[in-house]
């Protein structure tokens, strides 16, 4: 099945997404409008996990549903998502990772948008610090904590809705899947 479009027009866009209105043809055969939010850059998702097997998370104020315990984030700005994943890691938690792995690649709100994100399992870590530009952003961006949380207290948080991001969900369960914890 497809969704044949007729005409499409930018409603909406800055820098970071483009709101687009189709004029389409539904599989059902009926013509219709269906709007799409098309995100300009993928986004790099990290799950960096300590030797210990805490899971760093960030409490991270958004203006869409206010506080929200997450996964480091962010769009690849049209960087590398490995560039962008480092950046983020670090600007977000003050921590570096000497080992990187690519696992997983997904798409956020697939029927609303177009919004690709690449997810990556971060080991080795190391704080590099807690001032300057990393401290800055994170006020910037609204987050509130950093915390190192157990692996089975994530999976706990998960099921019981203290995380509820959907992109973090999926992130933790590309992370699992390569871990070995689920079949």
């Amino acid at each position: 099945m497809s969704w044949p479009t007729r005409a499409s027009r930018t409603v909406y866009e800055n820098r970071w997404i483009r709101v687009i209105e189709d004029e389409v043809v539904r599989p059902d055969g009926e013509q219709g409008i269906y709007g799409v939010v098309e995100v300009a850059h993928p986004a790099a998702f990290v799950v960096a996990l300590t030797d210990d097997d805490e899971v760093l998370l960030v409490t991270i104020d958004r203006h869409t549903v206010g506080s929200s315990v997450e996964v480091p984030a962010g769009g690849t700005d049209g960087e590398d998502p490995l560039v962008a994943a480092r950046r983020e890691l670090a600007e977000e938690t003050g921590y570096e990772a000497a080992d990187w792995r690519a696992i997983g690649r997904m798409t956020a709100l697939n029927g609303i948008a177009r919004a690709v994100g690449h997810v990556y399992l971060a080991t080795g870590l190391r704080r590099v610090g807690d001032a300057g530009d990393s401290h800055a952003t994170r006020l910037e961006e609204g987050i509130s904590a950093v915390q190192a949380v157990p692996w089975a207290e994530v999976m706990r948080m998960v099921r019981e809705g203290g995380i509820d991001d959907g992109e973090t969900v999926a992130a933790l369960c590309y992370a699992a899947l390569a871990l070995g914890r689920l079949a």
